[in-house]
């Protein structure tokens, strides 16, 4: 590697913009379908902007969650929680736990076992609108709702009681920082704490995901382990996309009215709010071996990162991709990755999100901002959440 810092830009060190790229992520993807980047933990890696390659790289198990030195592994941010991810596991092996993992969550998150629990999700959703209403005008969606609301309703559906909730999150909430000081701090605690929830929920067992991972015969530490990745998965994309769902429907009345007129294309919102909202490519995957892709070769060894959402902006697939489209179809975003890195909990999201857009806009019908949009900003990095610093909202 002989790149200069100078000559490598700098990806992701740059606070989110509102439903727009950096031009450093545009320009990349202009350039070509793999680039070489400095990430904000300092290291080198490859970028890969495009469609057609990051699907390519999608289905290869050469590039995985493996490094032969973890410790000393490139990465794209220094997080224990990130960290987590890198191991030193051959691959093979790593695929085989993979597609374990993936049979346990697929029986936890099974479409048919959240439609069950969909009343459960409304009446969440439909409390803490009673609670924005009995709060007055104007009021912080991101805080009051967006946050609140996906807590409540992915806790309940994993299974975390209600009087462990605030504590497990403020915990989560240190361990997900990007001061790695704070954040190595919380790890060990974090995960007691979960795996004690476990221990609670098999002397209670419920109709939740906690009480099947007990049935399938893990162990308490194993079930804490499971239930931090869930919520640190889970959340963050959870508050984003419903913050930048409502958002998206506010700048665009006629998609509202056509999502909230019809089930089925409320469920195609979903997606189109899912390939709209624009996020960072955080998770790291490494080459077991040198790899030809995009016209390049990756060594073995180093950080690929999979930008998803210039992917789902990627005009080589989608027509008119600015273009916030309800009906959009067909729709073949990554946001919830793709083949056996398809997200297991997608079933769970989408409930999630549809009750939530259609609750909260037939409750508040004249549901609008109490600021310009200008004065609007995406949160910046170091908390377990995404989505906007402040949604303030009237009706």
């Amino acid at each position: 590697m002989t790149a200069t810092d100078e000559e490598l830009p700098l990806v992701g060190v740059e606070r989110p913009s509102i439903l727009s790229f950096s031009q450093v992520r545009l320009d990349l993807q202009k350039k070509a379908p793999v680039c070489r980047i400095r990430t904000p933990a300092g290291d080198e890696a490859w970028l890969v902007t495009r469609h057609a390659e990051v699907k390519e790289l999608l289905q290869d198990n050469r590039l995985a969650r493996y490094h032969p030195d973890p410790a000393n592994a490139p990465r794209f941010l220094r997080n224990p929680m990130l960290d987590m991810l890198v191991t030193n596991t051959d691959v093979e092996t790593e695929r085989k736990v993979h597609e374990e993992k993936r049979a346990l969550y697929t029986k936890s998150f099974a479409a048919r076992r959240v439609l069950d629990r969909k009343s459960r999700v409304e009446a969440i959703a439909h409390a803490k609108i009673d609670e924005i209403i009995a709060a007055g005008q104007p009021v912080d969606l991101h805080e009051m709702f967006s946050t609140v609301y996906s807590q409540n309703a992915l806790c309940d559906l994993i299974g975390i009681p209600e009087d462990a909730r605030e504590e497990l999150l403020t915990q989560m909430d240190r361990v997900g920082a990007v001061d790695r000081e704070h954040a190595e701090g919380g790890m060990e605690s974090v995960f007691a704490f979960a795996a004690e929830v476990g221990r609670r929920r098999r002397d209670d067992p419920g109709d939740d995901v906690i009480t099947r991972f007990v049935e399938s015969g893990l162990t308490d530490d194993e079930i804490g382990m499971h239930v931090v990745v869930l919520l640190f998965t889970g959340l963050a994309g959870l508050v984003s996309h419903l913050d930048f769902g409502v958002l998206l429907f506010l700048l665009n009345p006629e998609q509202r009215e056509l999502a909230l007129d019809d089930p089925e294309i409320m469920a195609r919102a979903v997606d189109e709010v899912m390939r709209a909202t624009i996020g960072s490519p955080v998770l790291p995957r490494y080459t077991s071996e040198d790899m030809e892709v995009g016209g390049v070769t990756i060594p073995s060894g180093d950080l690929v990162m999979l930008d998803f959402s210039l992917a789902n902006f990627d005009d080589r697939v989608y027509e008119n991709p600015e273009r916030f489209d309800v009906t959009r179809t067909p729709n073949p975003h990554f946001t919830f990755g793709h083949g056996m890195r398809h997200c297991t909990g997608a079933p769970l999201v989408r409930i999630i999100m549809a009750v939530g857009f259609t609750a909260l806009f037939s409750r508040l019908p004249e549901l609008s901002l109490a600021v310009p949009q200008t004065e609007l900003e995406s949160r910046a990095g170091g908390k377990l959440a995404g989505g906007l610093e402040r949604f303030p909202i009237r009706w």
